[in-house]
């Protein structure tokens, strides 16, 4: 029985640490995220020159969670690589997003303009 079933809500994040890492080291599970995810949010973190590893797999195609692993220099908790990740990538996405939503009210003005001149 999954957790929807059952009434509660359904896992969205696990952090996992190997015995005898310290909190340089982790692995964050994502569930019901794919490659989209994986991979833009490994690039933005690997751009923290403080990062020595980050990589991400996914457990089984059948499967939709996966492993993005951490490894930052010493003194920088991987905890807050990942967050300031998320944040980066979150970032880039609003400024695709308005980049779009300007360019397609450009286009419907320029539209409107030719469609009075006719």
């Amino acid at each position: 029985m999954g957790d929807e079933e059952n009434g509660k809500k359904p896992r969205v994040l696990q952090m996992v640490r190997a015995d005898g890492t310290d909190k340089n080291c982790f692995t964050f599970v994502l569930h019901n995220e794919d490659h989209t995810l994986g991979n833009s949010l490994r690039y933005m973190i690997m751009k923290n020159p403080e990062v020595e590893f980050c990589g991400y797999s996914i457990t089984h195609p059948s499967e939709r969670k996966i492993n993005l692993r951490i490894q930052t220099k010493a003194g920088l908790p991987a905890v807050d690589v990942f967050q300031k990740g998320l944040e980066d990538l979150r970032g880039v996405c609003q400024h695709v997003l308005s980049k779009f939503e300007a360019s397609v009210e450009e286009y419907n003005a320029q539209k409107d303009v030719t469609m009075e001149e006719v």
